[in-house]
């Protein structure tokens, strides 16, 4: 293992040793929040934080393997349990929220439930700013590196810090609404505020799910990117004579594979060449991506048939010259 990665590693270690820190200290106190007040936000809340601190320990556990080489035996590495990591993670935060909502209409349909809604909003606003230390912490770390898991780390963290705003600005507007004629929706507030806040909680997964499960089997990354690296290494391939005649960018985990196949029209692109060509289109697309390959191969197919198999006539040219025999 380089140096750079072993920086690397080190700096995700701690930060993910600090996410789960923080995230275990948060859950036990909406868990006790939980039984204080028996708000269903709270308890949501306190679920999708259970849910992400469980996932985290296993995956602290596989960050080195992550930075190991490839072999034959793994050519790809160990990036896709990154990608499978993120599929069973998201996977089960997914099946809580849908259970959080079903739970919730229920609670509705049953009349709801009254709660203390100034001890729920001061508990939302000290959470919110314990969100925010953690995140500041994190968003430091993250500027000597910043992997896809920290990225959703840090997404998890300004998620909690928007949701425990939101929930605390949901009961500040119950108390204000206690002796109005607005009064009725008191009991319905808790359960109407979790069931919004697990909804907007349901993009993620879903978003997350269906990237991974892209990467998990291999699939072309999106257009964008694509056409990205085809506008990089097309000039430097271009300098040796030669075109892209076809382009393969696959992106699992952290790592991205891209294989660039090229065809010069005279057949005398050297060895030295492709290399020289790598090595630049690898330097420019360094700033791009984390952790990545670059391969530029010959391609062998690409030569029209006349040109692969010259010495190979079709019957029909044969025949003027068996009839003259």
């Amino acid at each position: 293992m380089t140096e750079v990665n072993k920086r690397k590693m080190l700096v995700e270690k701690r930060a993910m040793r600090f996410s789960f820190l923080g995230s275990a200290a948060f859950v036990a106190a909406e868990l006790i929040s939980f039984f204080w007040t028996g708000a269903h936000t709270i308890l949501m809340d306190c679920i999708f934080d259970g849910m992400d601190l469980i996932l985290i320990g296993p995956f602290m556990v596989l960050i080195p393997f992550l930075y190991r080489p490839e072999t034959e035996r793994h050519p790809y590495g160990y990036s896709q349990f990154e990608s499978l990591f993120i599929i069973l993670k998201y996977s089960a935060l997914l099946v809580v929220c849908a259970g959080t909502i079903v739970d919730n209409i229920r609670l509705i349909q049953s009349g709801g439930h009254l709660v203390n809604a100034g001890d729920v909003a001061a508990f939302e606003l000290f959470v919110m700013a314990g969100c925010l230390a953690v995140l500041f912490a994190l968003h430091t770390l993250s500027k000597k590196y910043s992997s896809q898991i920290i990225q959703s780390e840090l997404y998890a963290w300004k998620l909690d810090t928007v949701t425990s705003c939101g929930i605390a600005i949901a009961f500040l507007l119950q108390i204000a609404l206690e002796h109005t004629e607005l009064a009725w929706v008191a009991p319905y507030m808790d359960p109407l505020v979790a069931i919004v806040l697990t909804g907007l909680l349901l993009v993620e997964p879903v978003k997350e799910i269906c990237e991974n499960v892209r990467e998990l089997l291999l699939f072309s990354a999106p257009s964008e990117t694509v056409d990205h690296v085809r506008e990089i290494a097309a000039p430097e391939v271009a300098k040796y004579g030669a075109e892209i005649t076809f382009l393969e960018v696959v992106q699992t985990g952290r790592k991205t594979w891209i294989e660039i196949y090229v065809r010069e029209k005279s057949d005398t692109v050297s060895v030295r060449q492709l290399a020289e060509a790598t090595r630049s289109i690898r330097e420019k697309l360094s700033g791009d991506f984390d952790q990545y390959c670059v391969e530029v191969v010959p391609d062998v197919e690409a030569a029209p048939e006349e040109e692969r198999y010259p010495q190979e006539k079709t019957y029909a040219e044969h025949l003027p010259e068996r009839e003259a025999v």
